[in-house]
């Protein structure tokens, strides 16, 4: 399972990396595997303010459909358009290309409350 050190990660499955002023947000390499082949996203909508763990949007695979929740409080202001028509890339390239949204955060600091690599393979290892 991939879990790239620089990013911070929810137990709902979800990464946040910060970019700037702005977090960007996906579901993980264990997330993506554990769903199965993704068929569809409904992605947030721009310009919607979030709770940290309120729900961002659901991804549609093969085997189940997956809420995905916010892993920080603040304003969607980027989605990932791209994945209304190739929503298989959460599945090839789900720290890249399958991004699902950036949000502002309304609290700069909310990212370091999130888990590391290690917490985050603490959690999925059992």
């Amino acid at each position: 399972m991939n879990v790239p050190e620089e990013l911070r990660y929810s137990t709902d499955h979800e990464w946040a990396r910060s970019e700037g002023d702005r977090i960007r947000v996906g579901i993980t390499d264990y997330a993506q595997d554990a769903l199965g082949d993704v068929v569809f996203v409904d992605l947030p909508t721009e310009g919607v303010e979030v709770e940290a763990g309120g729900l961002l949007g659901e991804v549609e695979s093969t085997k189940s459909v997956s809420e995905i929740y916010a892993p920080v409080a603040g304003q969607v202001v980027a989605v990932n358009a791209a994945l209304a028509d190739a929503p298989e890339a959460l599945n090839a390239d789900p720290y890249g290309d399958g991004w699902i949204c950036e949000i502002v955060p309304s609290d700069g600091a909310s990212v370091d409350a999130l888990l590391d690599s290690s917490g985050y393979r603490q959690l999925t290892d059992g």
